[in-house]
């Protein structure tokens, strides 16, 4: 869904503070990678932070019901109880 691994690149024009593209270009930084990297970055962190919000509801109402019925197939699960969760109580 977020891949953007191998999706064809394109030329763009960018505005920059030139203290800080000299800085950049001193160091030898790949401006477009790095302005790449740091993009794909923050369009991955807010289209999860617009999901969540889109979703909290649904997330919500999903968690009470777990706490209150716990898991549809609990009785079944075996991998918990060694760690003391104790769901044959439910």
């Amino acid at each position: 869904m977020l891949n953007f691994e191998n999706s064809p690149k394109k030329a763009t024009n960018l505005s920059l503070n030139t203290s800080l593209l000299d800085a950049a270009r001193h160091l030898g930084l790949n401006l477009s990678q790095t302005v790449n990297s740091l993009l794909a970055e923050e369009v991955k962190r807010r289209y999860w932070a617009k999901w969540n919000e889109d979703n909290k509801d649904a997330i919500s109402a999903y968690n009470d019901r777990i706490s209150k019925h716990g898991l549809a197939l609990a009785k079944y699960r075996s991998w918990g109880q060694s760690l003391g969760d104790d769901r044959e109580a439910l």
